[in-house]
């Protein structure tokens, strides 16, 4: 295929703007009677990439044309972004987008004078057309039915056909049927409708449908799912197993957790401790290609929100055979540490066990039993792993120490925790508070994580590695001005920066009223952390091997090496292992960076409408907040609610602004400036639950 893709590229480009006939592209290409299926297969390829064009029976290489292939990735109201093949995104006026839509593959010229700093560019041609459905909300009015989708710029389109039994103001999904020559023109049609759009539940509902990840899963799956289950686990798999039933085995997770994929053991010797994290051995039940396997490949992660979970894997596995529940026996993959008693890594093995967890730990209990403040009952629930507790906080703490020591940035992100009614609605919104059995867990997983990722590496063998790659230079530049113009000592700060550098600008603003912000600032100038095929390193941990290991319930790249460690444990040898899994790590971790991305994005969207649903009880109440950022058409304020809303440029007093282009937005006749970091007293003045938009005004 490859071969031919080059040759009909090759010939057609030489032929320029005439382009040629099929005939005699045929000819050109030298196309025996045997090739002709290979080649009309590569020419199809071209035509859907967009490489090559057809007109009037004519084939042209686009290139020859001046025209680039492209998928449009997101719109604005008057203007819209397309990304390249390679990844550059180029910015699309809204004329010259030709109503295309998210999703579609287009050719793009670009033009030779653009105006801001990205690429600019116009589409020539929609070459495929996506048949996404978008999430919005009906309006009826006197004119007719209209969709008003959340994105698509925002335009009101005329709804066509029946409705799915939706009123107006409902949060609804709608596919675009009919393309007009602009956004404005296009008619849409109702596919689903969730319920009011003032409520929470229903708008994540539009959201997750519109990504098209389904909470169901298909017939085959969940028979699939529900046989391995009813199996259990066969006696003959015991005997090949290291047998841990009799150890001090047990998990610490969230008190609503079902799906509970991680154990840990740990013993002291005079001169290591021996940790274990024992982890659910997910790829003895998903195998290859079964349709188990293929499900989790298209969905690549769990999606959490709210109080609610789309998982990965049905409920039969990942809340039943593989979740290690308390007191089951349970078939894990179980990675073995020897650590020194200064908490540094000297060994690890990784072998396939058997175990019987002692109990559900969960953080709060495990916090109480280490501050002291645990009732009685709580200590006889725990009873068989009492002892061991202060043992996992000792190794913590070393392994913390160990961690500043290498220069690991230790970046504070407030998380949210949304409480609900009976009813689903959101009811109070609070900081996600930690302790010190989260900070157990996390560090036991980092080990394990790490343990097999310098595995992989030593051996040579195909893995899904997770890597978080150097700081760009540029955002470093703009972190450093940044902090220059709050007064932090920032002007040493290299262009080369190294994790110590953002440790100590950390650790300056530790406890102070700037460090909300330098902490976001920070996190904002590090790359994003992704899967790579390569063993590249993550930056924020300061480690030459990470990847990720313990949770294959709910992520696909975790149980892609699950099942590569496997074939290692069961003897198989480094050529043949490259041979099976190069080509499927590389899809792997290509794709679960992709639906990792998306999943933090539905997340996302669904928080701010869950939050959103929250101030809408609120509006009128005033509260104390930070200015977290500052554009140029307002201040954004977050509350110690983890709360965040936007006073409008319009509705602060009356001046006449201006916005230095980083931090400030300052009066130019009166000298009043608005800063990043300032504290600030806001009235919550409007809350749009569909779009998770919140508004403040001054007090």
């Amino acid at each position: 295929m490859e071969k031919w893709v080059k040759r009909i590229l090759l010939v057609l480009e030489k032929a320029g703007k005439k382009g040629m006939s099929f005939s005699k592209l045929e000819k050109k290409c030298k196309v025996q009677k045997g090739d002709a299926k290979k080649f009309k297969a590569a020419l199809a390829r071209c035509l859907a990439e967009g490489s090559v064009s057809e007109s009037d029976g004519r084939y042209l290489a686009v290139q020859s044309l001046g025209l680039i292939p492209a998928a449009i990735s997101r719109l604005h109201k008057t203007y819209g972004f397309a990304v390249l093949q390679d990844g550059q995104e180029v910015f699309v006026l809204g004329s010259r987008l030709k109503g295309s839509l998210p999703g579609d593959k287009v050719l793009i010229k670009l033009s030779a004078h653009p105006k801001g700093n990205l690429p600019e560019g116009e589409v020539r041609r929609i070459v495929e057309e996506s048949d996404n459905e978008y999430p919005g909300v009906l309006e009826v009015n006197s004119q007719g039915s209209f969709f008003v989708p959340d994105a698509l710029g925002g335009f009101a389109l005329r709804v066509m056909g029946a409705k799915c039994g939706a009123e107006n103001g409902d949060k609804v999904t709608a596919r675009i049927i009919r393309r007009g020559d602009s956004h404005r023109d296009h008619l849409a049609e109702i596919t689903a409708c969730y319920g009011s759009s003032e409520n929470a539940a229903a708008c994540a509902q539009a959201v997750i449908a519109a990504a098209g990840i389904s909470p169901e899963f298909p017939a085959a799956v969940l028979d699939e799912a529900r046989f391995l289950e009813h199996r259990g686990i066969p006696e003959r798999e015991l005997a090949n197993r290291l047998d841990l039933r009799g150890d001090c085995i047990f998990t610490i997770d969230g008190a609503d957790s079902k799906d509970l994929d991680d154990a840990v053991s740990l013993e002291e010797y005079s001169n290591f401790y021996q940790l274990g994290v024992h982890i659910a051995d997910v790829s003895h039940y998903v195998k290859p290609h079964s349709l188990l396997d293929e499900e989790a490949f298209a969905r690549g992660t769990s999606v959490y929100y709210a109080d609610q979970v789309i998982p990965m894997l049905p409920k039969a596995l990942s809340n039943g055979i593989c979740s290690l529940n308390p007191q089951e026996e349970r078939l894990a993959f179980s990675a073995l540490m020897t650590i020194s008693p200064d908490g540094e890594l000297l060994d690890f093995t990784f072998r396939k066990t058997v175990i019987r967890s002692r109990v559900k730990g969960v953080y709060s209990e495990v916090n109480a039993l280490l501050d002291g403040s645990a009732t009685e009952e709580l200590r006889e629930k725990y009873k068989e792993v009492l002892h061991v507790l202060p043992l996992m906080k000792e190794l913590k703490d070393l392994r913390l120490a160990l961690r500043k020591k290498r220069g690991a940035p230790a970046i504070e992100s407030a998380e949210s925790k949304l409480v609900l009614d009976e009813k689903g609605r959101t009811i109070d919104v609070k900081p996600r508070v930690t302790g010190e059995a989260e900070s157990i867990i996390e560090e036991f997983m980092l080990l394990a994580n790490q343990s097999a990722a310098s595995l992989a590496r030593e051996l040579q063998i195909p893995f899904v590695y997770r890597v978080h790659e150097h700081p760009a230079p540029d955002r470093i530049s703009d972190l450093r001005e940044t902090l220059q113009k709050l007064g932090l000592p920032a002007k040493n700060l290299p262009e080369k920066v190294s994790p110590a550098d953002l440790a100590a600008i950390l650790e300056e603003v530790k406890g102070k009223p700037l460090s909300p912000v330098v902490n976001r600032l920070v996190l904002r100038s590090i790359a994003k952390a992704r899967y790579s095929p390569a063993p590249l390193g993550h930056f924020g941990l300061v480690l030459e091997d990470y990847a990720h290991f313990t949770s294959p319930i709910r992520r696909y790249p975790d149980l892609t090496i699950h099942r590569i460690l496997s074939s290692w444990a069961d003897g198989d040898s480094v050529k043949e292992m490259n041979k099976r899994y190069q080509r499927f790590a590389e899809r792997s971790a290509e794709h679960s960076s992709q639906t990792e991305q998306q999943a933090m994005d539905i997340e996302r969207s669904c928080e701010d409408c869950y939050k959103a649903e929250y101030m809408k009880g609120r509006i009128g109440e005033e509260f104390d907040g930070i200015i977290s950022s500052v554009t140029s058409f307002g201040l954004y304020v977050e509350l110690p609610s983890t709360v965040e809303g936007l006073i409008r440029l319009e509705d602060l007093p009356d001046g006449e602004y201006f916005f230095d282009g980083l931090l400030e937005l300052s009066d130019v006749h009166t000298g009043r400036k608005f800063r990043l970091g300032d504290k600030v007293r806001v009235r919550c003045v409007h809350a749009d639950v569909n779009s998770g938009n919140v508004d403040f005004a001054l007090v």
